[in-house]
């Protein structure tokens, strides 16, 4: 099965109301899709997450001069030998970043493709499901003015609450007192609306926007919400600060969007309780898969971050599906799936066949390879020919 054909597609959509997570605002949501086309007629679709603010023709550009070249007329499964190739073939310029989001990008098609060559799901492939069903958590909680938005965040968590999600993620990272003052809100809120036994799980995700002795500060307050986990409260080169933080504070630490590959997740798994690695940016399913075995080694859970298309939460799905628990036992914390609830033209729309809540949970889909049908006139209508 030769690879024939490199596509690359740059969707971008302007958005009506622009939001805020603590790097920045965020004006347009912007997608970068690959398809790899082969010899037998099948085809393989795959994401490079762009991540934060990047503009997504950077992984374009890499995919189409640099990461093309390597595969096209080679056998579409020879994964493993494919990911090292572009890997090693890149390393002097990549390693990180647009790069790593690129192979990410072709990864996850040819496992697509895989799929799709033995008629089986990508999990199957992975070595079986762990699980079924999955359960996902809201992704909200953007600015739409900045600071002093306690209220109307505190409103936005019983929306997901009474739309079926039983675990929130909330961006912080605004200053602290603010910050602090939001998570009052949404707890009173929801103890006032869905009652003080609420079984609503929070998170929280600072997107790195502090020093230590403020991360340390906001942590303290935190350990009053039983939360799953704290996300990325440091800058990703600060692992000595992680690990401070992961000794200070009782809440669970996690980290790893902005990691990539096993060489960087080798020191950062010292570091953290939860890794989470992007699979459209830390080297593909071959690469989270490679994580995985090494976070299992360290009794580190693995929790896929995902904010991409429905290409992206296709591959997130199949991979959690087949990750293992680090810590076996009759009631073990299971991995959830990361569900932004914010404007998306690239989910829903994306593709023709998308998944539905059902009782709080998402079905692992059984058709061959990510198990998703996409759209062309949804490509058509957003693609960037500039």
């Amino acid at each position: 099965m030769k690879i024939t054909a490199v596509d690359v597609f740059v969707l971008k959509a302007p958005l009506d109301e622009p939001f805020a997570f603590s790097q920045g605002w965020v004006q347009q949501r912007a997608a970068t899709l690959v398809r790899v086309s082969t010899d037998n007629g099948l085809q393989g679709w795959g994401e490079a997450f762009a991540q934060g603010l990047e503009p997504p023709e950077i992984a374009s550009a890499v995919i189409q001069h640099a990461l093309a070249p390597i595969v096209v007329g080679r056998d579409a499964l020879d994964i493993n030998v494919l990911w090292h190739a572009m890997y090693n073939q890149t390393r002097d310029y990549g390693r990180k970043g647009s790069v790593l989001a690129g192979i990410s990008a072709l990864d996850i098609a040819l496992w697509d493709l895989a799929g799709k060559h033995y008629q089986q799901p990508v999990y199957q492939l992975l070595g079986g499901a762990f699980r079924k069903q999955i359960t996902p958590y809201a992704t909200g909680f953007y600015r739409i003015a900045g600071q002093g938005e306690a209220s109307r965040l505190a409103d936005e968590a019983v929306q997901h609450c009474s739309a079926g999600f039983t675990c929130l993620k909330i961006k912080l990272g605004f200053g602290v007192d603010d910050d602090i003052k939001v998570m009052r809100a949404i707890n009173e809120r929801l103890c006032t609306e869905i009652g003080s036994d609420h079984n609503c799980e929070l998170m929280v995700d600072t997107n790195h926007a502090y020093g230590r002795s403020e991360a340390l500060k906001l942590g303290r307050e935190l350990e009053n919400y039983n939360l799953r986990w704290y996300e990325e409260p440091l800058a990703p080169e600060d692992l000595e600060g992680y690990k401070e933080l992961r000794k200070k504070l009782s809440v669970p630490i996690a980290a790893g969007e902005n990691e990539h590959s096993i060489y960087g997740f080798n020191q950062l798994l010292n570091c953290i309780d939860v890794a989470q690695p992007d699979v459209g940016s830390c080297g593909g399913i071959t690469a989270a898969r490679d994580i995985t075995a090494m976070a299992q080694s360290k009794g580190v859970m693995v929790n896929p971050h995902v904010w991409g298309s429905a290409v992206a939460q296709a591959a997130s799905i199949q991979l959690i599906a087949s990750l293992p628990v680090p810590h076996h036992s009759l009631f073990a914390t299971q991995p959830i799936l990361e569900y932004d609830r914010s404007s998306h033209p690239f989910r829903r729309e994306l593709i023709n066949n998308p998944w539905e809540l059902c009782n709080g949970l998402i079905e692992v889909p059984d058709a061959a390879g990510l198990g998703i049908d996409i759209n062309m006139e949804t490509i058509e209508r957003f693609q960037c020919r500039t």
